[in-house]
């Protein structure tokens, strides 16, 4: 671990305040990677599709990414606990960054998608590693909520200039920018933790083992679930949908008593085991169901329904992420005030619940302002939700599990907007097509118009013209076609959105069960 120069006032964990706060600096260049990446791939995925086709795989660019980061947060969150972090936070920079680039020369969605899944290992390695070296460097949780906040405003800064300059990227350069834009923020952060983070390890000694086996099983039990959910809603029940089914079980149940007979386990059950940690864990997961809904289908439904531009889809989806950085600021200093700190879990859901039914009712006439008012609710729920689960799980968990803990926590919010975007994805895919199919059977339409089934036509205005000028000389008009097929969007996209207020709603009354959490002041860092 590296140790402070003598002159220097040390801050914790030997440190000094400079070492700190470079060392701070550099955590945040990580999350600022993975907050652009969330926001800025959610503008353009639209126009994304529109130029390599394959609106099948739109869902597949948000949760192969997921899936792969839910596969691997658990094994280097147990690996950081093992080995210290730093050197999983240094590697994951460096596979992000590539897996960025190669997102960027994808020529294909397929190759996208794919790309996607390697950035979703990096993404999987920081999140398992780099959230957890908060704690680590301040077991204190009143101190650490203070400097949290500086994690919680470069979160906040990526996530308010994302929506925005993935639009205008999107707009002005082309898509592929949008993915290049890690690639300084990574040299950035490699360079500041590789000189300044310490390598800090809770647990020494030669019986260290890693419990691969459970590993494998949480990998086919993830992607067998995937597939379910995404198959499900388009194909029923059907033998390959079945058989997806019985593997989620059956590995599920294979790892349950894996990790219950295991020495080392890699999921510690005592952790589920405990009422309020595995509250808080399910409630982490309703909010990933929230979070990737919104950063993925609202920017469809702006640019594929109403019509906007990427720029201004971008302009109109920024107050929900501004907010997410003001209620997490806000947080930090309301938490250590109240007697039972959980109540700001119920604010959180509250505000979640009015913003996802909002966003129920707005149509292609409604203002823009209404609707970035929702957006700002939803904003300040999500700020109140995503500090508190934190802190609350490693508060609950001990210094023992506090690296699998922060990694199981960061897991199921990926788990649950994982099939979430997946179920999402298929409802909105599902009612958009029958809506369509419905008014070109009402209307007696020609078989050409059976383009509108696949949406990228309405984000696409080379295919518009093309698509317009052959129903004129069919004696159609094709921009009433096209216009049905917006307000068709703006209908799927709001199926697809009442599962996510349905989940807002059984996250609100699902916090009765985390009891209450009491923040207490480390011991050696009471000085701080």
């Amino acid at each position: 671990m590296n140790v402070a120069p003598r002159n220097s006032r040390p801050l914790t964990q030997g440190l000094s305040v400079r070492q700190t706060l470079l060392a701070m600096l550099g955590l945040c260049c990580v999350v600022m990677m993975v907050a652009i990446d969330q926001t800025v791939v959610g503008t353009a995925l639209p126009t994304v599709v529109a130029e390599l086709n394959g609106f099948e795989l739109y869902a597949w660019v948000g949760t192969s990414y997921l899936l792969a980061s839910v596969i691997m947060v658990p094994v280097f969150g147990r690996l950081g606990d093992y080995y210290g972090r730093k050197p999983f936070v240094i590697a994951a920079i460096a596979v992000f960054s590539i897996a960025s680039v190669l997102c960027g020369m994808a020529g294909s969605m397929l190759q996208l998608v794919l790309a996607r899944g390697l950035q979703g290992v990096g993404g999987g390695m920081l999140v398992g590693t780099a959230f957890a070296c908060i704690p680590d460097l301040f077991p204190d949780p009143r101190v650490r909520l203070r400097w949290q906040v500086m994690f919680s405003s470069a979160y906040g800064l990526a996530n308010a200039v994302g929506p925005t300059l993935g639009g205008v990227l999107t707009h002005h350069l082309g898509w592929r920018s949008v993915f290049y834009v890690n690639v300084p923020i990574s040299l950035l952060g490699l360079w500041l933790i590789a000189v300044y983070l310490p390598r800090i390890r809770h647990q020494q000694g030669s019986a260290i083992r890693l419990d691969w086996p459970a590993a494998l099983l949480i990998a086919a039990c993830m992607t067998s679930l995937q597939l379910f959910v995404q198959f499900l809603p388009n194909r029923g029940l059907d033998a390959t949908v079945a058989a997806c089914g019985a593997a989620v079980v059956l590995t599920g149940v294979a790892l349950y008593f894996r990790e219950r007979h295991c020495s080392h386990p890699l999921l510690p059950l005592e952790l589920f085991h405990n009422r309020s940690m595995a509250t808080l864990f399910g409630l982490s997961a309703l909010l990933g169901v929230a979070m990737f809904g919104m950063l993925f289908y609202v920017p469809l439904l702006l640019q594929g329904g109403f019509a906007l531009s990427p720029q201004v889809a971008g302009f109109v989806i920024t107050p929900l992420v501004v907010c997410i950085t003001v209620a997490s600021i806000c947080n930090s200093r309301i938490l250590m005030r109240l007697p039972n700190p959980t109540v700001m879990l119920y604010v959180g859901f509250a505000l979640l619940v009015v913003a996802t039914a909002g966003l129920l009712v707005v149509g292609r006439s409604t203002s823009l302002w209404l609707m970035a008012g929702f957006l700002v609710l939803g904003g300040l729920g999500m700020g109140f939700l995503l500090p508190n689960l934190m802190v609350f799980s490693q508060e609950i968990a001990g210094r023992a599990h506090l690296g699998i803990a922060t990694a199981v926590l960061q897991s199921t919010r990926m788990i649950g907007g994982m099939i979430g975007m997946a179920t999402v994805g298929s409802l909105v895919n599902y009612h958009y097509v029958n809506q369509i199919r419905r008014a070109a059977a009402d209307q007696g339409l020609p078989s050409p118009a059976s383009r509108l089934e696949d949406p990228q036509l309405l984000v696409n205005a080379h295919q518009q013209a093309d698509f317009v000028s052959g129903m004129h000389s069919l004696g159609i008009d094709g921009a009433a076609l096209i216009e049905l097929a917006r307000s068709a969007m703006v209908s799927a996209v709001h199926w697809g959105l009442v599962l996510v207020v349905l989940a807002m709603v059984a996250g609100f009354f699902w916090v009765r069960c985390v009891g209450k959490v009491v923040l207490v002041r480390d011991a050696g860092s009471a000085g701080n």
